[in-house]
């Protein structure tokens, strides 16, 4: 039986491009998925962090105070200060758009390397060490204790 004006072959391509409307419709949404996360990544890492971070362990007497935004503004990339531990156990860059851990996330006395597991003593070896090596031709400015643990 077949209706007036309408052969079978209008009712096949019918099928045909509804299935293909269901494959765009899932493209264009995983595509959208993608580029917000991509776009979410790229407006982490392109320093939208706090102006500064109050840095206290149990350990510490007083808290250190980071100038976070100070550092960001002189064009000091997320990877010299945020990393993950590499496959090899060793510190690798934290990737691209990967929101950083505190460091006392890792850095605490479960770990086993003590060089490693005193947040206060890589603290103060993370941040000599940037300022002896220097940025950009220029050496970093040293401080007393109260330089970076102000009295209040």
């Amino acid at each position: 039986m077949s209706l007036p004006g309408i052969d079978r072959g209008y009712f096949v391509i019918c099928k045909r491009e509804k299935g293909m409307l269901k494959k765009s419709v899932f493209f264009a949404a995983a595509l959208s998925c993608m580029m917000t996360f991509a776009f979410t990544g790229a407006a982490m890492a392109a320093g939208n962090g706090p102006e500064t971070i109050t840095l206290q362990t149990a350990a510490a007497k007083k808290p250190a105070v980071f100038p976070h935004k100070k550092h960001q503004d002189m064009g000091i990339k997320c990877a010299q200060c945020h990393h993950i531990a590499g496959a090899d156990g060793k510190q690798a860059p934290l990737p691209e758009g990967q929101a950083p851990a505190k460091c006392e996330t890792c850095h605490n006395d479960k770990m086993a390397n003590a060089k490693l597991n005193s947040f206060m003593l890589i603290g103060h070896e993370r941040c000599k060490g940037c300022h002896k090596a220097g940025f950009n031709g220029k050496n970093g400015p040293t401080t007393k204790c109260d330089g970076c643990h102000p009295k209040k």
